[in-house]
């Protein structure tokens, strides 16, 4: 039988010691507030059925905004201190029963793939993991005066991480026994666990894996995260549709009204279809009609948002962004001018982008060809897209 695992994501701090007007888990990184990294990484992991997020009650709107686009559970409030939060967490996983789940801060972007495939299988094979680094720095132990009392063996010693990786069941005994008990000090859940008698074992965590807490943290992270995206690349798309019966067409995810309508398989949208060949071609993974064969039935008609949505995920998936998108639509008629900005607004929906990284153009062919005719419409598109480097 296959083994279950779930994530919670502990996002209800207030994070006042970075700074800034909201708590850091919601600031933006590079262009995208912290804790969609986090939970991105857990929706698209493979091995993860589950994720849930617990939040502060102030923070929903947030929240929802970052969240945008990712399959999760529903959040849940989390309570005054962390501890309290993760249970709240815990208790929201109770109905999946999981058979492993993984706790992991909201603050920690930098957490990679293999660092959660690692923890998970650590706990398969003990039952309770934390990631770990050596330290490197000797130790020293000081009284109240500041003075030296003793050097600490620092082979001993290790620099805690998350995600944090245990039995579903055992974690969730030992908070409820912990909040029966009144114990609401415990700094993280492998401290909880120990205090209930399970044994927890570390296993290599990633230096990169740093928890932002200053505005200092900020500012590192924001050079390491564009470095981080610095395979740039682009992409280019073009889709042409005939005029037909009908009263209206698709452009850019928008009803336009106008005296014709277009033939297709799809909804026939040339504006979204042009920008899915512009997305995949940036990524070098084949084009629209690789994906989604008119020979496929399941297409006949099908809204053309679920195809960019496709794309712009296929980015995702591979741990990058879309930065920007150009469209230009080429046609005598209808006139795009009055339906631009709803076109760019729909296009930044379903991409996850801001508004001001979608450019919407539109130009006539002076009454030549078949655009000049009148017989059709097309489309052109660029994407710009960002990578993480590799060879």
């Amino acid at each position: 039988m296959a083994t279950s695992v779930a994530a919670v994501i502990v996002a209800a701090g207030r994070g006042t010691r970075a700074g800034g007007d909201l708590p850091k888990q919601y600031r933006a990184l590079a262009g995208e507030p912290v804790i969609r990294s986090s939970l991105s990484l857990f929706s698209w992991h493979g091995e993860i059925g589950a994720v849930q997020a617990v939040i502060h009650r102030d923070d929903v709107a947030s929240y929802e905004a970052a969240a945008k686009g990712l399959k999760l559970m529903p959040p849940v409030f989390g309570g005054a201190t962390r501890q309290s939060s993760v249970l709240a967490g815990l208790e929201a996983l109770s109905s999946c029963s999981p058979d492993i789940v993984l706790v992991h801060d909201a603050a920690r972007p930098f957490c990679s793939t293999g660092l959660v495939s690692r923890a998970i299988a650590a706990c398969g094979a003990t039952g309770a993991a934390i990631p770990g680094l050596e330290v490197t720095d000797t130790i020293k132990r000081v009284d109240a005066a500041g003075h030296v009392t003793g050097t600490v063996n620092r082979a001993e010693l290790r620099s805690v991480q998350t995600p944090q990786a245990f039995a579903f069941p055992a974690l969730l005994d030992a908070h409820r026994k912990a909040a029966a008990a009144g114990r609401v000090d415990f700094t993280d859940d492998a401290a909880l666990v120990e205090w209930a008698g399970l044994k927890v074992v570390s296993f290599a965590g990633e230096p990169g894996n740093t928890k932002l807490t200053t505005d200092d943290d900020f500012s590192r992270a924001e050079a390491r995260r564009i470095a981080s995206l610095a395979d740039l690349r682009t992409g280019s798309g073009f889709d042409v549709h005939t005029f037909g019966d009908g009263d209206h067409i698709m452009l850019g995810g928008v009803r336009v009204p106008h005296t014709r309508g277009v033939v297709g398989h799809s909804d026939a949208d040339v504006v979204l279809h042009a920008v899915v060949d512009a997305i995949l071609g940036a990524l070098a993974d084949g084009d629209i009609g690789h994906h989604f064969p008119p020979s496929d039935m399941r297409w006949r008609g099908a809204s053309s948002d679920q195809f960019l949505k496709f794309a712009a995920d296929r980015v995702t998936q591979r741990g990058g962004r879309v930065a920007h998108i150009d469209v230009t639509v080429i046609c005598e008629a209808p006139r795009v001018g009055p339906y631009r900005d709803a076109m760019r607004k729909r296009i930044a929906e379903i991409t996850g982008l801001s508004i001001d990284r979608v450019g919407v153009k539109a130009t006539t062919s002076e009454k030549m060809g078949f655009t000049g005719r009148g017989e059709g419409i097309a489309a052109m598109a660029s994407a710009t897209v960002r990578l993480p480097w590799s060879w």
